[in-house]
């Protein structure tokens, strides 16, 4: 049941950093329609994580006798704890970043949820064909902005090669399976995110090619987050989502 709840958490924690993260963009987007965009993108992947959470709760508390909730597992864990993908924390950067950050994860999580939808665990399976839908306009919204920077102007342009050089070192992690994972796979929960990567690399491929920007070449790449080793963004991060429960314990609106 560990391995289990330490997937769910996995799952649930990488959508929550990247919330936070794409929060900041909230009233600086470059222009209203995009900042509504990715404000709607933001809600989506806290509402994903939320499900995520309050199924991890519900099995901690069965199991353990706790009274863990959706609140605890994102306010009341240390950096540790978490188990979201180092890609997930790295900065917004630029507008080209951000874009690009988004991109890289929206089409792994496409590729992960379809796959999810079928799993054997039938709460895991529901929230993935629930968020599919949510997901596929991730990747459209995010892959029309890599063509429109990438074939735009030289600047746009040089702003998206240097985005792409930035993270995709944080992009390998995302098919090398945790622990857990494997403990999940072997059952028919968890994806093989091993399989994910050629239809991921394809994408990313042809994506790049229409945005006229090329494929980083395969170099060294960054692992951890997904067993609790981080980078010291993380904790930037957590103090600033953590920091009204901490300071006034069991605080509710």
């Amino acid at each position: 049941m560990d391995q289990l709840i330490n997937y769910i958490l996995h799952l649930a924690d990488s959508n929550l950093i990247l919330t936070q993260r794409n929060a900041a963009w909230c009233g600086h987007g470059p222009i209203l329609e995009q900042d509504i965009a990715i404000t709607n993108i933001t809600l989506d992947l806290i509402g994903q994580s939320r499900n995520f959470y309050q199924y991890a709760a519900k099995l901690i508390n069965e199991t353990s006798g706790k009274e863990e909730t959706e609140d605890s597992l994102a306010y009341l864990r240390t950096e540790r704890e978490f188990k979201n993908l180092l890609l997930a924390e790295q900065e917004n950067g630029d507008w080209a970043q951000t874009i690009a950050r988004q991109f890289f994860y929206s089409l792994y999580q496409y590729f992960l949820y379809e796959k999810l939808q079928h799993s054997k665990d039938e709460q895991l399976a529901a929230i993935a064909a629930k968020s599919l839908k949510e997901v596929t306009y991730h990747v459209n919204w995010s892959s029309e902005w890599m063509i429109r920077l990438g074939d735009g102007t030289t600047e746009s342009k040089e702003r998206l090669t240097n985005a792409v050089a930035t993270l995709w070192p944080y992009t390998g992690e995302m098919f090398l399976p945790a622990n857990y994972e494997s403990a999940m796979i072997a059952e028919g929960i968890a994806v093989d995110v091993i399989e994910l990567k050629n239809d991921w690399i394809k994408k990313v491929t042809s994506f790049f090619e229409e945005a006229t920007i090329a494929l980083p070449e395969n170099g060294f790449m960054q692992t951890g987050g997904k067993n609790g080793v981080h980078t010291e963004k993380l904790g930037y991060i957590l103090s600033d989502l953590q920091y009204l429960q901490r300071t006034y314990p069991n605080a509710t609106w």
